[in-house]
């Protein structure tokens, strides 16, 4: 794939995402634009699939929805209310670290800011960037492992780690599609472009993939 073929990439994923489930952080913030569940909803969709991030996160803020509500509970009820998100056990610990920081530090109010927000437990470049893109508007790339190898599958970049992807996009994507890469590459590796086996016969990308790594295909 050409760098300037880019534009065709974020056009036609753009088409057929319509048909396709987003990813259970933009669909939350669709509802209401609130960092703080970004954020919160974020931590608890780390190695868990979406539709249990998105149970357990409507069961938790119907109990609590603000950081000072949410330290009113004990870490065992937070774990009861997003069980069986992965390591829930860790996550409730962290949820209620990041809940005595926001209001400590920063009033309540989750910051604006990368760094601020990496200082956070259990918050890496992935959930920063997302509070930043869908809390804030901002501009930044939030790279999972979707964006990292489908990035690479096309030949846009050659990287090795999610976080050498994250910095090769901020010197080569066109600012205009930073918001939107994640969205889009998220929902394409969880409908076509799989891990294993992806939906080569059906991509609207065939004709520009040169299919790196892709050993077997459908």
């Amino acid at each position: 794939m050409q760098d300037h073929q880019i534009h065709e990439v974020i056009e036609k994923l753009t088409t057929a995402a319509r048909a396709w489930n987003v990813p259970i952080v933009t669909e939350m913030t669709r509802r209401t634009r609130d960092p703080f569940k970004v954020l919160i909803t974020t931590v608890l969709s780390l190695r868990t699939k979406d539709e249990t991030t998105g149970a357990a996160s409507e069961r938790l803020y119907a109990e609590a929805d603000t950081p000072a509500a949410l330290l009113k509970l004990s870490a065992e009820r937070i774990e009861e209310l997003i069980y069986p998100v992965g390591f829930y056990r860790t996550k409730a610990q962290s949820i209620l670290q990041i809940c005595r920081i926001l209001l400590d530090k920063y009033g309540g109010a989750v910051p604006a800011e990368l760094d601020p927000l990496l200082e956070l437990p259990g918050v890496g470049r992935k959930t920063a960037n997302l509070v930043l893109t869908l809390g804030y508007g901002k501009p930044g790339i939030c790279v999972d492992t979707h964006v990292h190898r489908i990035s690479n599958r096309l030949g846009y970049l050659s990287t090795k780690t999610p976080d050498k992807t994250e910095f090769a996009l901020r010197d080569k994507l066109p600012q205009q599609y930073w918001i939107i890469i994640n969205d889009l590459l998220v929902a394409f590796g969880q409908n076509l472009c799989k891990p294993v086996s992806p939906f080569c016969s059906r991509c609207p990308l065939a004709h520009l993939c040169p299919r790196t790594g892709v050993r077997h295909s459908r």
